[in-house]
């Protein structure tokens, strides 16, 4: 069941309101950051008044930013841990034949947290909770995200050393990771940063190719026994976890 907010309607109780930044930013639209920007350029209204940062808002007021209204499903919070194959895009634009929210089919609207590249397969998060997604996804955080990598050549301790002090890809320097070598050609690596195509890139530095790439963890969720193209619900002890790892309480 959802709701739709409607002009003229009582507000409703105050056990059933929110912060306005908040509720943008569970809604999907933007970080509770970018919601305070947002309403302090005059772009949100709340019944047609111009909105004020701290405001709270409930189910019955009207709210629009950008001209447009948003609409919040009064569902529950849905994250789902999902076993990516190769070949599957991570974004939710119809425009993209191979997009995962096709792929997964998932009843509820979701979004990928992040990218895990097209060539790449594992772990990929998916929720309907904007402002959890922009926790994990903030950098500074430094959350981590372990891999599993298989290059094309014997791999060589001082290049697997030199990986993990830092890489000099895109105009920056790596930060520091963690390395765990499984045979000649296959390592663990667990980083806190998500460049684009980034352990391909450190990689490629060294002249050695990605044979194959798979996520196995994203801060405290795990792939487990997920086969490919399967998906569980985080939730309980699990979700909570995840929310005490990377919430700040902004």
């Amino acid at each position: 069941m959802s709701f739709q907010t409607h002009p003229g309607k009582a507000k409703d109780s105050m056990e059933n309101q929110t912060r306005l930044n908040k509720l943008l930013s569970e809604s999907g639209v933007c970080s509770r950051r970018q919601a305070d920007r947002f309403i302090d350029d005059g772009k949100v209204t709340v019944n047609h008044q111009i909105a004020v940062k701290g405001m709270k808002v409930g189910p019955e007021d009207y709210i629009l930013v950008n001209g447009k209204e948003i609409i919040k499903a009064s569902e529950p919070e849905i994250l789902l841990a999902l076993y990516k194959p190769k070949g599957i895009v991570c974004t939710a634009s119809k425009q993209e034949k191979d997009n995962v929210i096709d792929y997964i089919g998932y009843p509820h609207r979701i979004y990928p947290v992040g990218r895990l590249d097209k060539n790449s397969e594992g772990l990929l998060l998916l929720t309907n909770n904007g402002d959890l997604m922009n926790q994990i996804l903030r950098s500074r955080n430094d959350h981590e995200k372990e891999y599993i990598v298989r290059v094309n050549k014997p791999l060589k301790k001082e290049i697997l050393n030199a990986m993990e002090s830092g890489v000099p890809i895109l105009d920056t320097m790596t930060k520091p990771c963690k390395i765990n070598q499984h045979n000649n050609f296959e390592f663990s690596v667990i980083l806190t940063q998500g460049l684009n195509r980034q352990i391909r890139r450190m990689c490629e530095y060294f002249e050695y190719r990605v044979t194959f790439l798979k996520r196995v963890r994203v801060v405290n969720i795990r792939l487990e026994d997920l086969k490919k193209g399967e998906y569980r619900l985080i939730e309980g002890n699990e979700l909570q976890k995840l929310k005490e790892a990377v919430m700040d309480g902004k």
